[in-house]
């Protein structure tokens, strides 16, 4: 029994805010949930923790619905631990409010990918390669990331890449 419990903490531990030495409050920007609550990182975090109400799967399931039970009785599945946009969008204000805004941008561009399949994942990283895909081929897959999942920082990524891969002569040949 002692392993689930410690199994269970680790599921939660996924799921638990990216913050360390925070000290910085941070406004939570209104979410798909309509919700604007104030985050006080050194008292709030890690979230999961001190603010689990504020954590939720992209199943919409809270941080007290993931147990092992669940999983061992197939209530739980992989989609239900997955961390979600809402969250990393509080970790990237959380982020800026320290000044690491580099990491603020890398959570936001995570956030929009939820919606990508993991599998077209691997293929636009695959395209991404040097040498592997046409300036037409990556300008399609910007408009697609844009276009079908909402994804706007990660289509203006893959645009600026395929303007740097013709500058630097990475493109395939057409």
């Amino acid at each position: 029994m002692n392993n689930e419990k410690m199994i269970e903490e680790i599921v939660k531990e996924v799921m638990m805010s990216m913050g360390g030495a925070i000290d910085e409050k941070v406004e939570m920007k209104s979410s798909s949930k309509g919700s604007n609550t104030d985050i006080d990182s050194k008292r709030d975090y890690p979230l999961a923790t001190k603010r689990p109400e504020l954590v939720r799967t992209p199943t919409d399931k809270k941080l007290d619905d993931i147990t092992l039970d669940g999983v061992l009785e197939g209530k739980i599945n992989a989609n239900d631990v997955r961390i979600s946009p809402d969250t990393l969008e509080i970790q990237a204000q959380v982020a800026e409010g320290v000044g690491r805004d580099a990491f603020a941008k890398n959570l936001r561009r995570a956030a929009e990918l939820i919606a990508v399949p993991d599998d077209r994942i691997l293929e636009i990283y695959n395209a991404l390669r040097p040498n592997r895909s046409t300036k037409s081929e990556l300008l399609e897959i910007a408009d697609e990331l844009k276009n079908e999942y909402g994804a706007v920082i990660n289509g203006n990524f893959v645009k600026e890449a395929a303007h740097v891969y013709e500058q630097r002569g990475m493109l395939r040949k057409e």
